[in-house]
């Protein structure tokens, strides 16, 4: 077996929960494995002691990967190796997922919902490859224990909007969230992303309670198993509540499917959750469905797939027949941004 060296290159603090199941394959696999975080969105004090971590674009270069791994939208052409895409989330209606930047060579899709559109691009192009994997995030989800409650016999609702100011239901929102918290004997669990407005993290934080607890953890797999509901937006993390097959309560989605219980109105909040904590049979067939379509593997086992695939291509050589673009200027302004202008 050839000893590959492997590079996770990320910008967000999400990266851990979506590539430690990988490198955990990795390792196990005998393979060398190093991080590169780039900009100043990654708080370093959550690498582990045993994470080899790289320190500059210089040492990455240095380390020549065999592969490397983004949860993010670019990486630079100057670091070595098979540039393979696995994506931040499952959330495919944001705009952008299917933005083609000129910076991979293998796609690791989720599941038909994704795998079929990647595929037309991937004909479109002609020099990168496609594969349904599913999401190594998502591997110890459904072993996950629930997060620990010190409050019992309550419905625990998780709120978890996403942080894009035109998308977000966090604002529009907080007034109805707070007066549920006053009248309902509900639990609340609000989750944050990293990118949420501060202003509005403190606006909640300042009716925690009882019944509303602002949650700080990048483990959500944890908080997705003991919600009873879910209430957002058009985050990416309603596909993952959705393989749970729990409904969701969702703010103007951008693109409401029959799997939501999707509103317009902050007034119509607390009927919906009602009828959310009892879901119709037509309901729960719906997120059955959908959850197929989305991420229809569920055996935990991505980041084998992924791992198997990238290890055929390094072997074999990919099936696109054409060079990647040069995509001189955008990574003129990478080597700007990381002050790298050695060749």
């Amino acid at each position: 077996m050839l000893d590959y060296k492997f590079l996770f290159y990320i910008e967000q603090n999400y990266s851990f929960e979506i590539l430690r199941p990988l490198q955990s394959v990795m390792k196990a696999h005998g393979y060398s494995v190093a991080w590169l975080a780039i900009g100043n969105e990654v708080n370093i004090n959550l690498f582990h002691a045993d994470e080899e971590v790289l320190n500059d674009i210089q040492s990455a270069i240095e380390f020549q990967p065999d592969a490397c791994f983004v949860p993010g939208n670019i990486i630079p052409n100057f670091i070595s190796g098979l540039k393979v895409q696995v994506f931040h989330g499952l959330e495919w209606k944001k705009k952008g997922h299917f933005v083609i930047r000129g910076c991979f060579d293998l796609y690791c899709t989720h599941g038909p919902a994704t795998t079929e559109r990647f595929n037309q691009l991937a004909n479109e192009h002609g020099y990168f490859d496609v594969v349904e994997t599913g999401w190594p995030k998502l591997d110890p989800l459904f072993t996950t224990e629930p997060f620990k409650l010190d409050v019992k016999n309550k419905p625990v609702i998780l709120f978890a909007p996403t942080f894009s100011p035109k998308l977000t239901c966090a604002g529009v929102l907080f007034e109805q969230i707070k007066n549920l918290v006053n009248k309902q004997d509900w639990l609340w669990l609000a989750k944050f992303h990293p990118k949420m407005n501060p202003e509005l993290v403190q606006l909640y934080q300042s009716i925690e309670s009882d019944n509303f607890k602002v949650i700080d953890t990048s483990d959500i797999a944890s908080l997705l198993q003991v919600a009873e509901v879910m209430v957002s937006d058009t985050s990416s993390v309603i596909g993952e509540f959705a393989l749970l097959n729990k409904p969701i309560v969702s703010f103007k989605n951008s693109e409401p499917g029959n799997y939501l219980i999707d509103i317009d109105d902050p007034v119509l909040l607390e009927g919906s959750i009602v009828n959310a904590l009892t879901p119709a049979d037509d309901l729960k067939g719906y997120i059955a469905d959908y959850a197929r379509e989305l991420h229809p593997l569920i055996d935990g086992l991505a980041s084998e797939r992924i791992l198997a695939d990238v290890v055929d291509k390094l072997n074999h050589g990919i099936q696109a027949k054409r060079d990647k673009p040069l995509n001189l200027f955008r990574n003129l302004k990478l080597r700007k941004q990381l002050h790298y202008w050695k060749c």
